[in-house]
């Protein structure tokens, strides 16, 4: 392949450091590349909750429709925010190694406001809010939006004890502070902590050179997570995790639903042979559904709808 393969961006540091891990493996396989940033509509509107801005694809729909216009070859993105239904015309055309898939809490002022019934942290996920409330029900839970810079500079502008960031935008760009506490008990957005390339479902021979970056247990789990997000219809608004892992032989799953005051959970586990994972994510979620979960998703959609 003779063309030098345009790569898109956003232009946060986490983005572009991300899209320059992609040229960096592409160029080692002798491919010629060149960075095109672009901002997106989520970049842009900083003073509204993600929930509110009512668009599916918020950080990847910019990126979509340079992809469409053949303005870029392909489009890397931070997977946990591409949309479960890709547009017309553009395919998953690889999923890279999976960093850290944990959250983060970083401090403000040390951690005793833990013990405390009047901690105030701050995220932008409903996600990370609900399963905080759900542990700490008496804390206080305000917006947070921005890029990773952005946000680390507005927790020390702001009256908060700590702020929730995925552990892998932090370590990817080097400015994870030392007293960060990983939050294990706090289930992952699906796909957090892996990179997708997409591309033009036409263009089969850079698809072809694509695939040689494709990660075989990153593709399979977050695969898995995501058809558990598609089931439940939750797009990326709803508090939804999930998380698939693989030990040797055996597909480990994790999934949850919980109200958006993370006073409700449905959750579901469960442990599989690899060659049994064919429609697991699916599976799960409508056990979730079946288990309260679709009452508690009216609920949800209708409370984000007012």
């Amino acid at each position: 392949m003779n063309k030098v393969i345009r790569i898109g961006t956003r232009d946060s540091e986490l983005a572009m450091w991300q899209a320059r891990n992609v040229q960096q493996k592409l160029e080692a396989l002798g491919y010629r590349t060149q960075l095109i940033p672009v901002k997106s509509t989520g970049d842009l509107v900083l003073d509204k909750p993600l929930y509110e801005l009512g668009i599916t694809g918020v950080f990847t729909k910019t990126l979509d429709v340079a992809l469409l216009q053949e303005e870029i070859d392909i489009a890397v993105h931070s997977m946990k925010d591409v949309p479960t239904a890709l547009p017309a015309g553009i395919v998953k055309a690889a999923v890279l190694k999976r960093a850290n898939t944990a959250d983060l809490l970083v401090l403000k002022n040390g951690d005793d406001f833990l013990s405390s019934k009047k901690g105030h942290i701050a995220t932008g996920s409903l996600r990370r809010k609900a399963q905080w409330l759900s542990r700490f029900p008496k804390h206080q839970v305000s917006d947070l939006r921005g890029n990773v810079n952005s946000r680390l500079e507005k927790l020390k502008n702001n009256p908060w004890d700590a702020a929730i960031f995925a552990a892998a935008g932090l370590e990817r760009i080097a400015i994870k502070p030392e007293d960060a506490i990983e939050l294990d008990w706090m289930v992952p957005a699906p796909a957090q902590g892996a990179m997708m390339i997409a591309a033009l479902e036409k263009d089969k021979q850079l698809l072809k050179a694509l695939n040689k970056l494709n990660d075989y247990e990153t593709d399979i789990c977050t695969a898995i997570e995501r058809d558990f997000l598609r089931t439940l219809e939750g797009g990326c608004t709803a508090p939804i995790g999930a998380l698939a892992t693989i030990d040797v032989d055996y597909l480990h799953f994790k999934g949850v639903l919980h109200s958006l005051d993370g006073k409700q959970k449905v959750e579901v586990q469960k442990e599989v042979l690899i060659e049994n994972v064919e429609g697991l994510g699916s599976i799960c979620a409508k056990e979730v559904l079946n288990n309260g979960g679709e009452n508690l998703m009216k609920k949800i959609k209708k409370t984000l709808a007012k």
